[in-house]
């Protein structure tokens, strides 16, 4: 694939210690899916006839989702809820302390083509979000006829990776290894997959893109696709934003802002305190010690993308420090001229502020703009995987 859409971008703003603080924290605060729309006020049934109770005694069931062996070191905890093509189980496993769900999404004909294969999107959710989340899955996921969806627990900062300390409060935390050691397999071995590299891609938004990056780069024997939308595509030290966000995470730093308890969780807290260095090691960069971070860093790495498809996808901000979008676009663009260098094909979208970019886009990190990137890269990936042998 070639570069796409390509809008100019405003010029940057000075990057001062008090944007830095507000775009650390918004991204802390920021939920990774829209909001689940209020139901609509239910009905008043009306009186039951003969008729009617007859039909409902000789109607079938709807049919559920289809039963899934435990293996590969998960098991799972209690039922599955949902319908037959889009359902949530509960897993656990010695590699991460807790309970895990894992979002499926089925196309619509995967029950009547019993000898038919699939090709497979992982779909890598952002900081603070949960596959049990409806919202997660979005309409073009929903809606693709030819591919799985498979949506895994990233924890709320967990940054797909496995954490350099185990030994904090919040235990275990091998999120890499559940992942592409544990829930791979299990989908390969409970559905009907296509388990080659060409019929199988990693993509991801905000925390999640970063996931699918970093996910692509040290296993492309199992992608060969990855998605980066909003994504934090660099961990170097030219992005200390980025990282100061991270450490703001692990540390419980954004829990000062949290007000009287209404009952619901506050979005600044993460779970048990860890020690900055929990993730990647120290993250400061005095003489190479941060030297784990920057070797995690995707634009560095992106050589390693040599032979995947890529694809880029972020808005603007509108030019605002205060939104997320604008420190993500300038990861994005570091990301776009490195592979420029090595002369690796992509797909790039700036969608800049917004215009014309879906009915719920303003350039910032929000879930309008990440519905409207799936729009647009659904099919490509439907096409990509149909082409491959």
């Amino acid at each position: 694939m070639t570069p796409a859409r390509l809008l100019p971008a405003r010029p940057r703003r000075a990057r001062t210690a008090v944007a830095a603080l507000a775009a650390g924290l918004l991204l802390l605060a920021a939920p990774a899916a829209a909001a689940v729309p209020a139901p609509a006020a239910a009905a008043v049934p009306a009186p039951a006839t003969a008729t009617a109770t007859a039909t409902a005694r000789n109607a079938e069931p709807a049919p559920g989702p289809p039963p899934l062996a435990d293996g590969f070191g998960l098991t799972q905890v209690g039922t599955a809820t949902g319908t037959a093509t889009n359902f949530v189980i509960t897993v656990t496993t010695p590699k991460v302390a807790g309970q895990h769900t894992i979002r499926i999404l089925l196309p619509a004909d995967y029950a009547q083509q019993p000898d038919k294969r699939y090709p497979v999107l992982y779909f890598l959710h952002g900081a603070s979000d949960n596959p049990s989340d409806p919202a997660l899955a979005y309409p073009a996921l929903t809606a693709a006829q030819s591919m799985i969806t498979v949506i895994p627990d990233g924890g709320l900062r967990g940054w797909y990776t496995d954490w350099l300390d185990q030994g904090t409060a919040a235990g275990a935390q091998n999120w890499e290894t559940f992942h592409l050691t544990q829930v791979l397999p299990f989908v390969d071995a409970n559905l009907r997959t296509r388990t080659d590299r060409a019929h199988r891609a990693v993509g991801g938004l905000s925390m999640g893109g970063f996931g699918a990056l970093h996910y692509a780069q040290d296993r492309p024997d199992l992608f060969g696709q990855v998605l980066t939308m909003s994504g934090a595509n660099d961990l170097s030290a030219d992005q200390m934003v980025l990282r100061g966000a991270i450490v703001a995470m692990l540390t419980n730093a954004g829990t000062v802002l949290c007000g009287p308890s209404d009952g619901r969780p506050c979005g600044f807290d993460y779970g048990p305190t860890v020690s900055s260095d929990a993730l990647f090691g120290t993250p400061y960069p005095v003489f190479n010690a941060d030297w784990r971070w920057n070797a995690a860093d995707p634009v560095s790495r992106a050589a390693a993308l040599a032979h995947t498809g890529i694809a880029v996808y972020t808005g603007n901000g509108k030019g605002n420090p205060a939104d997320m979008e604008f420190w993500a676009e300038g990861t994005a663009k570091r990301l776009k001229d490195r592979l420029d260098a090595l002369q690796l094909p992509y797909h790039y979208v700036d969608y800049g502020d917004g215009t014309g970019w879906g009915a719920d886009c303003q350039g910032g990190h929000t879930a309008g703009c990440w519905a409207q990137d799936l729009v647009d890269y659904v099919p490509r990936l439907e096409a990509a995987f149909a082409a491959a042998p």
